[in-house]
């Protein structure tokens, strides 16, 4: 069987032989443990996957291309293309909550408290975002009931807010995360300020959390192309 957390049992017949069992309950089909050929019997496979399962292979592989948004990854390509597209305009932030992490992972139970809450302040979730997809009421914030105990290698929230917003935003996350089983992480994209400053830096650090700084340029060779 493939990935997942592996525990080893002796055999009853002949305890000097050990074989490893996989929890499939825990397994997030990421297909790492397949792929990097670690098994000397080779012993490792692939099952048929089928729904509502398959969106762990959605989450955690790498490699599979998201059915409903066409892209692969947790996320969406706008957040990762700023510097040209312009979509997140001063005076605006985009904003990703993820859940969980690789060795970690999450479920969708504690990914529907999130977007609950988000939910709630009227947040409009990112459109082409696979968790969005999975929502049955976005003004809710409920995702199909079927996919609530499957988990992944991790899930991100997305969605835009207005700056001034963020202080109502980070309260309700803060309060949220302690509800939730797993690791939390939050992203905020900004355009710099006109002297180099980072707009939202002074409303995280007054928290006490963890602030990193983080640029990107993924395309364009860093030419903007916005001018917003």
């Amino acid at each position: 069987m493939l990935g997942g957390i592996m525990h080893f049992e002796r055999d009853r017949k002949n305890p000097t032989r050990i074989f490893y069992v996989i929890d499939e309950d825990e397994c997030v089909e990421c297909s790492v443990c397949l792929r990097s050929g670690c098994c000397p019997t080779e012993a490792l496979y692939q099952p048929e996957l089928v729904w509502p399962r398959t969106v762990r292979k959605n989450f955690s592989d790498p490699l599979k291309i998201h059915p409903e948004t066409r892209i692969p990854g947790r996320g969406t390509e706008e957040m990762k293309t700023n510097e040209v597209t312009g979509r997140y305009r001063r005076g605006a932030y985009g904003m990703a909550f993820e859940l969980g992490r690789p060795g970690v992972g999450a479920r969708f139970h504690d990914v529907q408290k999130v977007a609950r809450a988000l939910a709630a302040l009227g947040i409009v979730f990112e459109e082409n975002n696979p968790v969005t997809k999975l929502m049955v009421d976005r003004t809710k914030g409920l995702i199909k009931p079927e996919v609530l105990d499957e988990k992944v290698l991790s899930a991100i929230v997305e969605f835009m807010i207005p700056a001034e917003r963020l202080p109502q935003i980070l309260d309700v996350l803060d309060r949220v995360s302690q509800e939730i089983d797993t690791v939390v992480s939050g992203d905020i994209i900004s355009r710099v300020g006109e002297d180099g400053s980072v707009p939202y830096a002074n409303e995280i650090l007054k928290r006490n959390r963890f602030l990193s700084i983080n640029g990107k340029s993924n395309v364009g060779l860093g030419r903007p192309l916005a001018n917003v």
